[in-house]
């Protein structure tokens, strides 16, 4: 699969489904299909802590404390972070030691960051500048369709804090 394709697949399961999550799983379930992306997910920010959502790959770390790490620090930043190499990342969370690279985009609503977009590969450098700004628009195109507010006030009113 390659780009083009990725974005018909994303416009084409949008128009046809109205329910966050769905649209969500397959979002990161076209980037997935992506060359040498070994993870794709997005960390959710509820009670304070990023939590793991909706994901393609491996098991992962299930919370991330703000600030901390590359997912953290993005959040907390309100920035994107491209790494080249993770394992010089001072302060790096390795979920999955065989990770190289990392693309890191935070879920903007307004000025107020939801949880973010994360992106992994095996293959140091894998994320260009190039591929920063197709994610980045991805991302937007995602948000035109779905409701973050109203998806992380769902889940937490679900949510029950752990003691």
């Amino acid at each position: 699969m390659n780009k083009d394709d990725v974005i018909l697949g994303i416009k084409s399961q949008l128009k046809e489904e109205d329910f966050p999550l769905a649209n969500l799983a397959n979002f990161l379930a076209f980037i997935f299909e992506l060359p040498d992306i070994s993870w794709a997910g997005v960390y959710l920010h509820i009670d304070g802590e990023l939590i793991l959502g909706p994901f393609q790959g491996r098991p992962a770390c299930n919370r991330i404390a703000p600030s901390k790490g590359v997912c953290g620090q993005a959040f907390a930043k309100k920035e994107t972070l491209r790494v080249e190499d993770v394992h010089a990342f001072s302060g790096h969370i390795s979920c999955d030691p065989g990770s190289k690279s990392e693309l890191v985009i935070p879920i903007l609503v307004g000025d107020r960051a939801y949880g973010v977009l994360d992106l992994d590969s095996y293959k140091e450098g894998r994320f260009s500048p190039e591929d920063q700004i197709f994610f980045e628009e991805a991302l937007k195109r995602l948000n035109q369709s779905l409701d973050w507010v109203k998806l992380i006030e769902g889940l937490e009113g679900a949510y029950k804090p752990r003691n």
